[in-house]
Parts: C-alpha cells; sequence; structure tokens
C-alpha cells in the first residue's frame, strides 16, 4: 500500500510490455510500491508469446490489466494513454524498475510548474537486477532544463535525454501529439514522445536516479555495450529520421518554423557518417551522401552554441577523420564516438573544453 499526499497531480505508470515475462513482476511491483498515493498502474501486454500474461493476471485488481495485439511500442504507448487517466504519465519499460520516491518527485515538481516533461537519471543494472553503478547519463553531463525549444530546432539529440523509463510527461504534451504514428516507432517509440513533448512546454531535469536501466542480451533496440553492432546503429538512425520529421512538423504548426527550416544533430549526422563508411550497402537512409553529411556535420557543430568553441573544432575533427581515414581506422573511430566508456581517457580534457 502507498503512502504519501492525498492531493496533487495523480500519475499515470504505464507498464509497456512485450515478451518480457522474466521481467515483468518486478517491473510492476515497482510502479505498486511508489510512496506517493496518488498513482495508478496501467500494464499493456502487447501481444506477448511468454508468460507475461499470467505474471499480470497475478496482480488482479491492483493493475488496469491492457492486453492487445503485437503492434510494437508505439502502439503499447497509446493504448496505455488511452487506458490511464492520470495528469502525468511514465512509461515504463517492463524491463526497468522504479525507485520508490520517483512518483513522488516527479508529482513535486509537475504540481510546482507548469511543464511538458520530467527527466531524471537512471542507473544501469545488469539480467540478475544487480546494480552496476553506472549512471545515465553520467554524473559528469549536466542535464538541460528550462525552455529548451531553441535547442530542439537547432540540435535535438545532442541534448541529453532519458530513454523511455526516465521520463514522466504531461497528458496535456502527450495528447497534443498523440498518437504516436505506430508504423513507424513499433520499437524506440521513445525518440517520438520526448522530443516531440519537449516544444510544448518547459523540461526539468532531477539529478536524483529514479529508475534502474536493465542491460541485458535480450534488448535490442538501442546502443548500448561497448562493441559497435551497425543494426542497432541503423534503428537509432531511423528512429531519429521519423522523429526528426515529425519534429518538424509540430515546429510548423506551432509557428516555430517555417518551410525552410531544417533540423539536425551532430549526434545523428556522425551515426549516419559511420554507417555509410562501415556498411554503404545497408544503409537505411539511401538519399545520404558522404560529402553532403560531412558538410552539415561540420556546419551544424559550428553552431552548436552551448559548447565552448574548442569543443565544436573537436566535433569537426572526428567528422573529418571517419569520413577521411582508413577503414581499418574508421571502425575504431566510430567507437570513440559512440561509447563513452572508450573515451574515457578524455574526459577530463572534455570537461575543461565543454566549460572553457
Amino acid at each position: 500500500m502507498s503512502t504519501g499526499r492525498a492531493t496533487g497531480p495523480r500519475v499515470a505508470v504505464v507498464v509497456n510490455n512485450h515478451n518480457y515475462g522474466r521481467f515483468l513482476r518486478e517491473a510492476v511491483e515497482s510502479a505498486l510500491a511508489q510512496s506517493y498515493e496518488r498513482v495508478e498502474v496501467v500494464v499493456v501486454d502487447d501481444g506477448s508469446t511468454d508468460d507475461s500474461r499470467s505474471v499480470i493476471a497475478t496482480f488482479e485488481s491492483d493493475v488496469t490489466a491492457v492486453l492487445k495485439p503485437n503492434g510494437g511500442q508505439g502502439s503499447a504507448f497509446n493504448a496505455g494513454l488511452e487506458h490511464s487517466s492520470g495528469d502525468v504519465v511514465l512509461f515504463l519499460d517492463a524491463d526497468d524498475v522504479l525507485l520508490p520516491e520517483t512518483c513522488a518527485r516527479v508529482a513535486e515538481t509537475f504540481a510546482s510548474n507548469r511543464l511538458a516533461r520530467v527527466q531524471y537519471r537512471m542507473e544501469v543494472i545488469d539480467e540478475a537486477s544487480r546494480r552496476t553503478g553506472m549512471l545515465l547519463p553520467s554524473e559528469r553531463v549536466r542535464m538541460p532544463s528550462g525552455d529548451l525549444r531553441r535547442e530542439m530546432l537547432a540540435f535535438p539529440f545532442d541534448l541529453p535525454w532519458m530513454a523511455t523509463s526516465g521520463n514522466a510527461f504531461s497528458r496535456t504534451a502527450l495528447e497534443r501529439i498523440s498518437p504516436v504514428p505506430e508504423a513507424e516507432f513499433r520499437i524506440l517509440a521513445d525518440w517520438y514522445v520526448v522530443h516531440l513533448t519537449s516544444l510544448l512546454g518547459p523540461v526539468v531535469s532531477l539529478d536524483e536516479v529514479g529508475a534502474l536501466r536493465r542491460v541485458h542480451s535480450g534488448n535490442a533496440h538501442e546502443l548500448g555495450g561497448s562493441a559497435l553492432d551497425l543494426a542497432q546503429l541503423r534503428r537509432s538512425i531511423v528512429a531519429a529520421a521519423n522523429a526528426r520529421r515529425h519534429l518538424l512538423r509540430l515546429a510548423r504548426e506551432l509557428g516555430l518554423a517555417d518551410d525552410t527550416t531544417s533540423i539536425e544533430a551532430v549526434c545523428d549526422l556522425g551515426a549516419r557518417l559511420v554507417s555509410l563508411r562501415l556498411a554503404p550497402e545497408s544503409h537505411p537512409l539511401p538519399d545520404d551522401r558522404l560529402p553532403s553529411l560531412l558538410a552539415t556535420g561540420i556546419r551544424t557543430s559550428l553552431g552548436r552554441f552551448d559548447v565552448s568553441p574548442p569543443l565544436r573544432l573537436l566535433f569537426v575533427a572526428w567528422l573529418v577523420a571517419e569520413a577521411f581515414s582508413p577503414r581499418v581506422l574508421a571502425r575504431p573511430l566510430a567507437e570513440l564516438f559512440l561509447f563513452p566508456e572508450r573515451r574515457a581517457w578524455l574526459n577530463p580534457a572534455l570537461a575543461v573544453l565543454k566549460r572553457s
């Protein structure tokens, strides 16, 4: 039984699940164990073929169960929003875990501000729920707060942003951008909801860890680990392309952009450059060309008003090196760009460059 204030915004925790029966109980129990009183828990099962539905049945009336045919993550988000009523909505991936005070912190933050989204750090756990001590993002990364519309239209995917379970959304903001386009976001639907809601109101980033992010062998929908997986990289490139198109559409509807506006990001351009260098035959965006990617990457890097000039030049240097290096060096350079642990020896220097 959760305890806490009987007033304040209602919070809906929507657990989205597909064949994660082995983790599902822990996720649902973490949602039910919230210290905040005004919490509803909705569990959306997206056509699982494992024991997920029998796990859901054990919670009986403690949760609202939504059992639907498989349609993908975007479809599960839509169903969860439809079957919940909270003023604030958290989408919890079924392989992740919510910490007990998270809904209370989120509700307090929304109660004192008119916000579109709140995000918080996550700590990585392994398949057996053991904490690794790794934070997402790392402590040295400052998470942004405030009106992020300018940044979102200049370099949206370069801002530190949290995956699904690291966010809480205003229902009003979610309803403005709903439904999530299901065909485009069968996976990585967080690219859509996180970036588009950021155009609809201020964002607050909490320094506290609010959820545990499970890294395991079955999680194939995001970049992870320390080795380059080109299939994962291509999925992120497609998600970014889809999110960028909808972000631009919404910006035009809101009067924040016109027909001449383009939206790019260094991390996305870098990923496309890597894909084109290492596996051109499988690159998912057929119109991409190396010279234009490089030129746009340089322009976008130099336009990063959120970092120091030396760091902008470092971005440019990496893009040029990745574009023209011998193929034997292209992969190590790519991993240096994509995986923070590979550049740990550079972190002190990068911190100085960012401040200078």
